[in-house]
């Protein structure tokens, strides 16, 4: 997986070396354990591989991903416990029946299942989720959205392998740019540039 953050370096040197900066320092193997332990189930391989290199990012306004910031294994856990916790209050249920979501075919109908973990966040409740517990159709691994306010949720890529690849082609084909604001967004981003 080295060689995806390769590219997105070398990318970040040319288009906006500031980003270098927020980059953290790989995570050890201890700490994906613990994320390993407190799931239940291991990471996919891939995911594990990737963050040996850089461990996400800094907690900053600036987003790596679509301007959605690219979590840290210790940000992923405290995710995880802010879901949870919903889910065991029962925030998820009504009138006894749990909620449920709207998916593509390959993903559970749930509001949140704990098997959903999440890699990044928009800062407003929304991510991407690595799909441990997809449904019989769906791929282990997957990538999904998760969204607090709406019931759709959409796989994006089969693999976390696949979805870096996908992201970083786009990137270097020129479908995202920086923005000071944000980070990394689309070309055709809705976003104010001038903020």
């Amino acid at each position: 997986m080295q060689e995806y953050w390769t590219r997105w370096e070398n990318w970040m040197k040319q288009y906006a070396p500031k980003l270098l900066t927020i980059l953290n320092s790989g995570v050890s193997h201890e700490v994906l354990e613990s994320l390993e332990k407190l799931i239940g189930k291991a990471m996919p391989d891939d995911f594990k591989a990737f963050y040996v290199v850089h461990n996400g990012q800094q907690r900053v306004r600036t987003g790596l991903v679509d301007a959605d910031q690219l979590l840290p294994v210790e940000d992923i856990i405290e995710k995880w416990h802010y879901w949870q916790d919903l889910l065991d209050a029962g925030t998820f249920q009504y009138n006894g029946e749990p909620i449920a979501s709207e998916p593509d075919t390959g993903i559970r109908n749930n509001w949140w299942n704990p098997l959903w973990i999440p890699i990044t966040s928009d800062g407003f409740g929304n991510y991407h989720c690595i799909d441990l517990d997809p449904a019989p159709e769906g791929t282990y691994g997957q990538i999904i959205t998760l969204w607090h306010d709406d019931g759709h949720r959409e796989i994006i890529a089969p693999s976390f392998r696949e979805w870096i690849a996908q992201y970083l082609d786009a990137v270097e084909r020129g479908d995202y740019i920086f923005v000071k604001k944000w980070g990394i967004v689309s070309k055709d981003t809705t976003l104010n540039y001038n903020d």
